[in-house]
């Protein structure tokens, strides 16, 4: 198949080597056998989303993240027919913001977001920072991240981690985490998410290949250095939260 990936504002957005997440996504669906364009979009750029395969956003500082709001408003309805149609989309860190109704700031001010979902996030001085360690009803074995925000985030009623060992969920600590939807997948852990964690990558690229309608081959190439490395991530982190 041919596909494409927009990795909206790649510069602005790119804490925490957010990039990996579309890079790693790219070489894994090229190994197969698919041909993969990425296209870049930058503020005032413009970017054919009902084209698109797969959308992706990384996570930036709360002050890049208006500058990326800001722009990013004009492709809201894009971006809600593309959810509607089945595109595959994962915004990390700060970006899962930006699909809420509103992002209030620190001082109180309140941006306006898309409105692919309902929830709303309100930044605080607080800041949650620190290794998370939790579950998703995607499949059984745990989620592993970072995360470093400062934003409360309130009404998702479809988290993608139904809780947390460790780490600051969407409202709590050790709550629930991120949204998802079907195919739209939003959290604020970085790291980046699908480099830590293969089976998050894997549903990602399943939900790819669903809205094609296409068959995942049954020859899957393996790749035993991730595998190695989420193992000793999750070991450690869960050895961890046994400990307290």
């Amino acid at each position: 198949m041919e596909l494409k990936i927009i990795h909206f504002y790649p510069d602005l957005m790119s804490l925490y080597g957010s990039y990996a997440n579309a890079a790693l996504l790219r070489r894994h669906l090229e190994d197969l056998g698919n041909t993969v364009t990425v296209e870049t979009v930058d503020c005032g750029q413009t970017a054919d989303i009902a084209g698109a395969d797969f959308l992706y956003m990384g996570a930036g500082t709360e002050r890049s993240q208006k500058a990326a709001l800001e722009d990013f408003r004009r492709f809201g309805g894009d971006i809600k027919s593309a959810a509607a149609d089945g595109t595959a989309m994962l915004f990390a860190g700060t970006a899962m913001e930006l699909l809420g109704a509103s992002v209030t700031d620190c001082d109180g001010k309140v941006y306006e977001g898309i409105g692919l979902a309902g929830f709303t996030s309100v930044q605080g001085k607080r800041r949650f920072v620190g290794d998370v360690y939790g579950t998703t009803p995607l499949y059984g074995p745990a989620v592993v991240g970072y995360m470093n925000k400062c934003a409360v985030i309130s009404g998702v009623e479809t988290p993608l981690l139904s809780s947390l060992n460790m780490g600051f969920g969407n409202e709590t600590e050790k709550g629930p985490e991120g949204y998802h939807a079907d195919n739209v997948f939003a959290s604020e852990l970085t790291g980046p998410l699908l480099v830590k964690n293969p089976l998050m990558l894997g549903a990602v690229i399943a939900t790819i290949y669903r809205r094609r309608g296409t068959a995942l081959p049954e020859d899957i190439p393996a790749y035993p250095y991730e595998e190695q490395g989420y193992a000793i991530t999750e070991q450690q982190l869960r050895l961890r939260w046994e400990k307290k």
